[in-house]
């Protein structure tokens, strides 16, 4: 079966904010980046993309940079361009932003999601529990190795997020293997995750950025544990693990979910033009871009 059109995709990852503007997103990791290099980066992974869309900007006469249109304006032409129905994104829980907007003006296209700091305690129980009350929050996520101090994927910082995940009904997409930033990466081994599945038999956990260099650890654990799946996001499709097509093809087909990275270095006319040539089997197709993620986030 050729790539499958207009089946509805959803994107399990998508950002709302390009150029300059999208600094801000990454402020939290500020004080953790240390080498020079990453302070002048429109984002801390940008060293591992070329051609990161909107990190060229127009600058004016006056010196002014360009902006891209930003949220809902910058989003949905791409979207619907590329087949995308519904996109995840990320919300804060004062109400402000853009994602939350987004989700506010077009609840049909966007479902939110909120990555609180664990290193917060109570309080980031709180927020989460009032952005689903306020906000229908659809996804809990989490960068263990961006947060200052860090917070491993099986610290017991950790464990009351899972426990509210499960209580909520709820995933958490998680950063797997290693950071794009230059921090440390141990906060995120994959090994971490068998003893969190094992203490949370109920939980959904959705790995993001790829697992690598464990991608095969990833499988073993996939074939462990059902609630254990992957996403794809902030990879290109070229680019997508051997080990994690071969799952698919296999006994994975509902275990891998389909994530972008747009437009935070990741342009979806990229990833759509590449996603043609991954040798997916036909039965993967339809859950890898649709189903697993309805599943999933409860969509249906």
């Amino acid at each position: 079966m050729a790539f499958p059109d207009d089946i509805g995709i959803v994107d399990t990852m998508m950002g709302t904010t390009a150029g300059t503007t999208g600094k801000d997103r990454y402020k939290f990791l500020e004080r953790a980046l240390k080498d020079a290099e990453s302070a002048n980066m429109n984002f801390p992974a940008q060293y591992m993309f070329k051609d990161v869309p909107f990190s060229d900007q127009a600058r004016g006469a006056d010196g002014s940079l360009s902006e891209p249109p930003q949220g809902a304006d910058l989003l949905l032409p791409f979207m619907d361009r590329s087949g995308i129905e519904i996109a995840m994104v990320g919300c804060k829980p004062d109400g402000e932003g853009y994602g939350n907007r987004c989700v506010h003006e077009h609840p049909d296209r966007f479902v939110a999601a909120y990555e609180p700091d664990p290193n917060d305690g109570v309080d980031a129980l709180r927020e989460i529990r009032s952005m689903h009350a306020d906000l229908g929050l659809r996804a809990v996520t989490a960068f263990p190795s961006g947060r200052t101090p860090q917070v491993p994927i099986d610290a017991p910082l950790m464990y009351p997020i899972y426990a509210l995940c499960v209580e909520l009904d709820i995933p958490i997409f998680c950063c797997a293997g290693i950071p794009g930033p230059r921090v440390p990466a141990d906060a995120q081994h994959v090994r971490r995750i068998d003893q969190v599945m094992y203490d949370f038999p109920e939980l959904t956990f959705v790995t993001r950025h790829g697992c690598e260099p464990w991608e095969d650890l990833a499988v073993k654990l996939m074939l462990k544990w059902p609630g254990l799946h992957y996403s794809t996001s902030a990879f290109a499709p070229k680019h997508y693990p051997r080990a994690i097509i071969d799952y698919a093809n296999t006994r994975g087909a509902d275990k891998i979910i389909y994530a972008g990275y747009f437009p935070m270095g990741l342009s979806l006319d990229r990833i759509f033009e590449q996603m043609r040539d991954v040798p997916f089997r036909d039965h993967v197709w339809r859950p890898f871009l649709r189903d697993n993620a309805r599943r999933v986030l409860r969509l249906d």
